[in-house]
C-alpha cells in the first residue's frame, strides 16, 4: 500500500484531503491536493497519467491558485490514495465514478464570492480521457477542457511504449538507484528538457516513489503506484491503435490541445483534427517533447494559465 504523504501544509505547500469512493469492492480513500481559497467559485481540478499522482501538478497549482481553487487528486491506485482490492476494476467506469465525487465535494461548499461556481478541467494522458469523458457527457459541468497529449486517436507505438514499463513491479535497494532510475524512465517522455531544472525532475520523483518492507524487514522502493492499474498494458505489443472520436465529437467547449512533438501516443494528424474547424479549440505543441509535457516549465504553465485564466 502506499504510503501517506508528509510534506507538511506550509503556504508553498497544499493542503492535504480525501475523500470515500465506492467501488464494488467496497469503499476505498481518494487522496487529493487542494491549492487557493477554498471558497473560491472558480476551480481547476488537474487530473494525471496512468501511473502518476496529482503532485506533478504543484507547479502549475501553484502559478494558478491566487486566481482559481486548484484540485490535484490521485486516482485510485496512485500516489497516496488506496489501493483496490481487485485488479479488474481499475478502469475508466471507476475513475469517472470517483471524480463525480470530487466534484459533488467540490460544489458543496458556498462561495463567499457569490459567483457561480465554474469548473475546468487539466488532464495529462489518462486524466485527459477522464476529462473528455466528463466533458462528453450531457449535463456536464467541465466548462474548459486542457487535454496534455492525448486525444480521441491513441496510437499503437505510444500504448506499446507504455506497456514496456507499466504494469511491472520493480523494487530497488536504495533511493539513489530508484531516482536513477526513474529519471532516465521519465527522460524521454518529456520530463527532463533544458527548461526543466533538475530540482523539478527530482520532486516528480520523490512523489512517484513508495517504500516498501518485506517479511524480513528488508527495505526497498518501487513506483508509487498499484501494479495492477497497468495490468492491460504490461508488456502488450498493440497491433491498432484504439479510436475515440464518438466520444470526442461530444465535447462541445472550449479546449486547449497539449502536444509534444516527438509524441508517439499522439500523433501530430490527430491532434490537428481535434482542433480545426473550431474557433474555441486550439493546439499548442512542444518542440523536442515526448509523452507527455510535464507542465513543470514556465514555457509551458502559462498557456494554460492563459487559456483557464482570461475571461
Amino acid at each position: 500500500m502506499p504510503s501517506p504523504d508528509t510534506s507538511g501544509t506550509s503556504p508553498a505547500s497544499p493542503r492535504l484531503a480525501s475523500l470515500t469512493g465506492f467501488s464494488a469492492a467496497g469503499f476505498h480513500r481518494m487522496a487529493y491536493a487542494e491549492w487557493g481559497d477554498p471558497d473560491n467559485p472558480q476551480v481547476v481540478v488537474c487530473a494525471h497519467g496512468l501511473t502518476r499522482n496529482g503532485r506533478d501538478f504543484d507547479w502549475l497549482a501553484r502559478r494558478l491558485a491566487p486566481a482559481a481553487r486548484v484540485v490535484c487528486p490521485d486516482i485510485v491506485g496512485r500516489g497516496a490514495s488506496d489501493w483496490l482490492p481487485d485488479a479488474a476494476l481499475y478502469g475508466y467506469p471507476q475513475y469517472l465514478a470517483d471524480m463525480n465525487a470530487l466534484l459533488a465535494r467540490i460544489a458543496t461548499p458556498p462561495s463567499r464570492a457569490g459567483r457561480p461556481l465554474t469548473i475546468d478541467w487539466v488532464g495529462t494522458s489518462m486524466g485527459g480521457l477522464i476529462g473528455m469523458m466528463l466533458a462528453a457527457a450531457p449535463g456536464s459541468p467541465i466548462r474548459r477542457l486542457v487535454m496534455n497529449d492525448v486525444g480521441p486517436v491513441l496510437a499503437r507505438e505510444g500504448l506499446t511504449r507504455i506497456g514496456g514499463y507499466a504494469g511491472g513491479d520493480p523494487r530497488f535497494d536504495t533511493v539513489e538507484a530508484f531516482r536513477a532510475w526513474y529519471a532516465d524512465l521519465m527522460r524521454p517522455w518529456g520530463a527532463r528538457t533544458p527548461a526543466l531544472p533538475d530540482e523539478r525532475l527530482q520532486h516528480l520523483v520523490a512523489h512517484g516513489m513508495r517504500q516498501c518492507a518485506d517479511a524480513g524487514g528488508r527495505i526497498t522502493y518501487a513506483p508509487a503506484y498499484d501494479p495492477a492499474v497497468a495490468a492491460g498494458f504490461h508488456g502488450k505489443v498493440f497491433e491498432r491503435d484504439v479510436t475515440l472520436w464518438p466520444v470526442w465529437d461530444k465535447v462541445a467547449i472550449p479546449v486547449l490541445v497539449l502536444r509534444g512533438g516527438d509524441s508517439e501516443l499522439l500523433r501530430e494528424d490527430t491532434a490537428r483534427a481535434m482542433v480545426d474547424g473550431h474557433a474555441q479549440r486550439s493546439l499548442l505543441t512542444f518542440a523536442g517533447i515526448g509523452h507527455a509535457p510535464a507542465l513543470a516549465s514556465d514555457d509551458q504553465i502559462e498557456p494554460v494559465a492563459r487559456f483557464l485564466l482570461d475571461d
